[in-house]
């Protein structure tokens, strides 16, 4: 570049005042771009705390309502749900039961608040006994035979009312068979968000607490993704937009930002981001003890997952967000 330099030129000029920064801002968060993740389990009135992500909770159907309305109340337009069952079998038979618990809260959430997006987790862990996501066998965790039961829980997300449905097991073809069986059953317009690029993360570990989805044995690295590989990723996303996938995640967020930036760039998608819960807690642990400014910091790791590509930003902080950024 043959322009002029300094004095002619002083980009601090453009820093001079709030308004003048905001007016020349290049990324911008907004509350439109929100999801957040609840946690549903039976039962009334209840609000049960998580210890490792302060501000979280397991909810009873009218607890969650009481949620999402405020959600709505804020202007954050979706809800991602996650559902904690009574019991567990060897089959997940309560993922994909017509009275399961996520089956409920989203009829109740799409009567009560039909304006608002409820996304459903499609996934084994929270229901199977042994805490995987996927039927286990010999101590292996197979890939094929659980599809089926990833479609037929999918298919009873969208029966019930779930907008999209979210995959998140990391099984192969999971997409195509999702796709399959929601057609079939003429839920021909309902989206899938695939959790694409989910790797095999250490910042995942207080979601184990609040969703109750430890694995028994062994983990989840045979089939989720070795954070070492960029490129496999991008193979991951491909394999699942050719599949039939409408949307697109990489989770966790913060420590993957440059997956994020490859997979917009190269697909161009609609994309999401997962703020996870192991990033969650820190901000919260750090914040607690007066380290680092909790609203500061937040705001500034989610404008990263935006600078980066993402469209969508699912956090545990999308209340307060949404608050943060009515008064900025």
């Amino acid at each position: 570049m043959n322009s002029p330099g300094f004095p002619v030129v002083r980009p601090r000029r453009l820093r001079a005042s709030p308004a003048l920064r905001r007016l020349v801002a290049e990324t911008q968060l907004h509350t439109s771009q929100l999801v957040l993740p609840l946690f549903a389990r039976s039962g009334r009135k209840l609000r049960r705390p998580v210890t490792a992500m302060p501000g979280v909770f397991q909810l009873s159907p009218d607890e969650i309502l009481r949620e999402a309305t405020k959600v709505c109340e804020l202007g954050v337009p979706a809800v991602l749900l996650f559902g904690i069952p009574d019991k567990k079998d060897e089959k997940a038979s309560g993922a994909y039961a017509r009275n399961g618990i996520v089956q409920q809260v989203t009829r109740r959430l799409k009567k009560e608040l039909p304006s608002l997006l409820v996304i459903t987790d499609v996934c084994l862990c929270e229901y199977m006994a042994h805490g995987h996501c996927g039927i286990v066998h010999g101590g292996k965790i197979l890939n094929d035979p659980t599809l089926k039961l990833l479609a037929r829980t999918a298919a009873s997300h969208a029966e019930a009312g779930a907008d999209i449905v979210a995959p998140s097991d990391m099984m192969d073809g999971r997409v195509r068979a999702i796709r399959a069986e929601l057609d079939n059953e003429g839920f021909f317009d309902t989206p899938i968000l695939s959790y694409a690029a989910k790797f095999a993360s250490a910042f995942y570990g207080p979601f184990r607490e609040v969703a109750e989805s430890a694995p028994s044995f062994g983990d989840r690295r045979s089939y989720q993704m070795d954070a070492a590989n960029g490129n496999e990723a991008l193979r991951e996303v491909a394999l699942d937009i050719q599949e039939g996938a409408d949307m697109v995640m990489v989770k966790p967020a913060l420590a993957y930002l440059d997956i994020i930036r490859r997979v917009k760039q190269e697909f161009g998608l609609p994309t999401a981001a997962y703020a996870v819960s192991g990033e969650h807690a820190m901000i919260k642990a750090a914040a607690a003890n007066g380290w680092i400014d909790e609203r500061a910091v937040t705001l500034e790791s989610l404008l990263a997952m935006r600078r980066a590509g993402a469209d969508l930003l699912i956090t545990y902080a999308a209340m307060d967000v949404a608050k943060w950024l009515k008064v900025s």
